[in-house]
């Protein structure tokens, strides 16, 4: 099977996930809770969180479309493997919610980083699954070996990082979190970058 559907549905999927984002701001418990203005500036964990998993999720996204780029065509363990992706991916508003809501709760702060971190090392793990499965049964023949071995090394680090900064939300959930903020940066900077070199 060629990846086109298998494209398309990956983008509705991104599509549905990166829209129900905004869920995590909470404009309506703002409201609930008094004057607007000082509310809506008492919110600024949720738009932290919101721009941080944005930034991710739209990485994602970029970085699936290189993935798929380039392979000849789909099979059904890729199919599954990408459908438990896609499951990780769409799941990413509720911890980001957790985040935006309890962020500045210290008693819950280590349980919603831990949320958020063991969220993002299983969608880092899964991806780098879809890229190693696919890098070696599915690859275009004329794929550029220098590209595919760039994306292999970009991918081996992802589930060790976002795994330590998991662990450190147990001694320090908001170092946790910034480490997280951080590396959303990263990927973007560095995305980016090397989308230029394409």
């Amino acid at each position: 099977m060629e990846t086109n559907r298998a494209e398309a549905f990956s983008d509705g999927v991104f599509a549905i996930a990166i829209t129900l984002l905004i869920l995590a701001v909470g404009v309506d418990q703002a409201l609930a809770k008094g004057q607007l203005e000082h509310q809506l500036l008492h919110l600024w964990p949720a738009y932290i969180a919101y721009a941080v998993s944005f930034v991710t999720i739209g990485i994602m996204w970029a970085n699936h479309h290189l993935v798929f780029r380039q392979f000849a065509r789909v099979d059904r363990p890729l199919l599954l493997l990408n459908v438990l992706l896609l499951m990780l991916i769409a799941f990413v508003p509720f911890p980001t919610r957790v985040v935006a809501e309890h962020a500045l709760s210290a008693g819950d702060r280590e349980a919603a980083a831990l949320l958020y971190g063991i969220t993002m090392t299983t969608t880092a793990a899964l991806f780098f699954c879809v890229w190693i499965y696919g890098s070696r049964k599915l690859l275009r023949p004329d794929a550029d070996r220098r590209e595919v071995s760039g994306i292999t090394r970009s991918y081996l680090p992802g589930v060790p990082i976002y795994g330590t900064a998991t662990l450190i939300a147990l001694v320090s959930p908001l170092a946790s979190l910034i480490i997280f903020g951080a590396l959303a940066l990263f990927y973007a900077i560095s995305s980016s970058f090397f989308g230029r070199a394409e």
